[in-house]
């Protein structure tokens, strides 16, 4: 899946990044759009609003996480990795 993202989404990550002690699942927000939308500015945080870590990353890497239903003419967008 590819990630149609956009500047405060809550995402997830959908790898590992252990470079940076990342793990897939961990949650972040987007903070700032790279190259036109087709990077993105992800910062994570711990319980208490503290920035950990803040990386860019591709649209493949994230996930946008729902807190509604999706509407039924949204597909999710596979690409091959």
């Amino acid at each position: 899946m590819t990630s149609d993202a956009k500047l405060l989404d809550v995402v997830a990550l959908t790898v590992d990044i252990p470079e940076y002690n990342l793990w897939r699942g961990q949650v972040g927000t987007v903070v700032e759009m790279l190259a036109n939308g087709a990077a993105f500015e992800v910062e994570f945080s711990d319980r208490d609003g503290r920035t950990y870590e803040s990386v860019g990353l591709r649209p493949e890497q994230i996930i946008v996480l729902r807190f509604e239903p999706a509407s039924p003419e949204t597909k999710p967008k596979i690409v091959a990795v």
